[in-house]
C-alpha cells in the first residue's frame, strides 16, 4: 500500500463545497488509470472505466473528498475568527486545537479555544460546562489589521495535526473520508492488468459534500444511473474502553467492514451475500457491521434515478470525527482487496 499517498490525502485541505485541492490531488494520482475524467457542477470527479464486453449495467462507487471543517462566519475588532461548522463536530475535541485558515492569500496556521475563563480563575461550574461549537474562535497570533487584510467571511478552517504511520495503524484527522479516495485509487491500481475482466463500466465518483447531507453524490448517481452502487467510506470501530463490546459495532484486525445497515441505508441483502461470499472465496478477512446513526454515499445512489442495487464498504476507524481518527493497516489492505475483487466480479 501507498501510504505516502494516504498521509498526502490527508493532510491536503478540503472541507464541504471546498475539495479542489483534493480533487487535484486525485486527478494527478489517477492519471492514466480510468478511460475518461470528468468534473461535474457539484464539483466532483467522475472517474470511468470502459468494459470490453458489458453483460450489465454501470457500477459507481462512491468516496468523498470532503472532511469536516468551519467556515469563517466573522472576524471581530480584535482579529479573532468566528466559525460556522461545516459538518458534525462534538465540541469535547475542540479544544486547544491547532488549525490552518485556508484564505485567498495564503493558509495561515493558529489556534482554536472556547470563549471563557482559563483554569486559574474559574470556578468549578464554569469548567464542568461543555461549550457549543458557536463559542469557539481562532486565534492566529497576528494584529487584528494584519487579520483583516488577509481573512474574510467564507473562508475555511480545518484542523493541522500530523498523519501518524504507527506499526498495527495509521493515524490521522481526515480519513473520513480520504481513507475511501485512497481505497478506490488502490482498488484500481491493483485491477489495471485484469480490466478485461470488467463485465461492467466502472465509475469512481470521487464526490463532494457527503459531510452535510450526500449532496454530490446524489448529483453523481443521478448523472450515470448506476444499476449497483458500493458506497466508502469509515465505520465505527467502538473497540476502545469504556463502550460495552455489543456496541463496538467493528473490531480492528477482524478485516473489511460490510455494511448491513446504517442510518441512511439497507444494504440489498443480495449484493450482501455475493460480497461476503467473494471476501471468503478469496480468503479476505471481513465482518459484517450494522451502526445505528449516520450514513454515507450509497444511500444517495441506492435512491437516484430508478435506483440502484447498493452495498457499503470500508474499515472499522476509532475515534471519528477527531484528529486521531485510526484505521488498522489489516483492515485497511482488507478493504482495498475487497474492492478490488468486487469491481472485477459483479
Amino acid at each position: 500500500m501507498d501510504i505516502s499517498l494516504l498521509q498526502r490525502l490527508c493532510e491536503t485541505p478540503g472541507i464541504p463545497g471546498r475539495e479542489e485541492r483534493v480533487r487535484a490531488l486525485v486527478q494527478k494520482e489517477t492519471k492514466g488509470l480510468f478511460d475518461s475524467v470528468t468534473v461535474d457542477p457539484m464539483g466532483s470527479l467522475l472517474c470511468t472505466i470502459k468494459a470490453r464486453k458489458r453483460s450489465g449495467g454501470p457500477i459507481l462507487v462512491a468516496a468523498h473528498m470532503d472532511e469536516i471543517g468551519f467556515y469563517v462566519r466573522h472576524v471581530d475588532e480584535q482579529g479573532f475568527l468566528w466559525l460556522n461548522p461545516a459538518g458534525g463536530f462534538d465540541a469535547r475535541n475542540l479544544f486547544s486545537r491547532r488549525v490552518l485558515v485556508i484564505t485567498e492569500k495564503g493558509d495561515l496556521k493558529g489556534v482554536m479555544n472556547p470563549g471563557g475563563k482559563p483554569i486559574h480563575i474559574s470556578s468549578e461550574a464554569e469548567r464542568s460546562k461543555v461549550p457549543g461549537t458557536e463559542e469557539f474562535f481562532v486565534d492566529l497570533g497576528r494584529d487584528a489589521g494584519d487579520v483583516k487584510s488577509r481573512v474574510q467571511v467564507g473562508d475555511y478552517v480545518v484542523m493541522d495535526e500530523p498523519f501518524m504511520d504507527l506499526p498495527t495503524a495509521v493515524i490521522s484527522k481526515a480519513l473520513d473520508n480520504r481513507f475511501a479516495c485512497f481505497m478506490a485509487i488502490e482498488a484500481i491500481r491493483a485491477i489495471a492488468k485484469r480490466r478485461g475482466q470488467l463485465s461492467r463500466d466502472v465509475v469512481v465518483a470521487f464526490t463532494t459534500q457527503e459531510e452535510v447531507g450526500l449532496r454530490g453524490a446524489m448529483t453523481a448517481a443521478n448523472a450515470v444511473g448506476a444499476e449497483i452502487g458500493i458506497g466508502l467510506d469509515v465505520n465505527l470501530a467502538c473497540d476502545t474502553p469504556g463502550v460495552p463490546d455489543s456496541q463496538r459495532v467493528t473490531k480492528h484486525g477482524l478485516g473489511a467492514a460490510v455494511m448491513v445497515q446504517d442510518g441512511s441505508m439497507i444494504s440489498d441483502y443480495g449484493l450482501l451475500t455475493q460480497v461476503c461470499a467473494i471476501a471468503k472465496r478469496k480468503k479476505i478477512p471481513h465482518q459484517r457491521a450494522i451502526l445505528p446513526r449516520g450514513g454515507q454515499d450509497g444511500a444517495a445512489i441506492q435512491r437516484s434515478g430508478k435506483g440502484a442495487t447498493c452495498i457499503a464498504i470500508g474499515a472499522g476507524t476509532r475515534y471519528i470525527h477527531t484528529v486521531t481518527e485510526s484505521i488498522n493497516k489489516k483492515d485497511l489492505k482488507a478493504a482495498i482487496d475487497l474492492l478490488a475483487e468486487c469491481l472485477v466480479t459483479l
